[in-house]
């Protein structure tokens, strides 16, 4: 499963534990955007993960599921690429 992942959660302390949860599951290409490659278990598990953080009333995370026609089709467009060494194990 090819995610983009995005969230919107206003506290500093929430909001950088949620980035190194998906940190340690996919590629940070953007302020609060992800891209993960998962397996359905790692998505459930990533899922259960992050629903432990949040606040509901106040946060949001959103998951946008890519099929492989679709993953051929992203564009970019100004700044360079993000190189993240990181490695993390889930």
């Amino acid at each position: 499963m090819y995610l983009v992942i995005s969230y919107d959660v206003p506290e500093d302390k929430r909001r950088t534990k949620i980035h190194k949860v998906l940190k340690s599951y996919g590629q940070w290409m953007q302020y609060s955007v992800f891209e993960c490659d998962l397996t359905p278990t790692q998505y459930a598990k990533l899922r259960s993960r992050l629903a432990k953080l949040i606040k509901p009333e106040q946060d949001s995370i959103r998951f946008y599921c890519l099929c492989a026609c679709c993953q051929g089709k992203i564009e970019r467009i100004g700044g360079e690429m993000p190189m993240d060494t990181t490695v993390f194990f889930a």
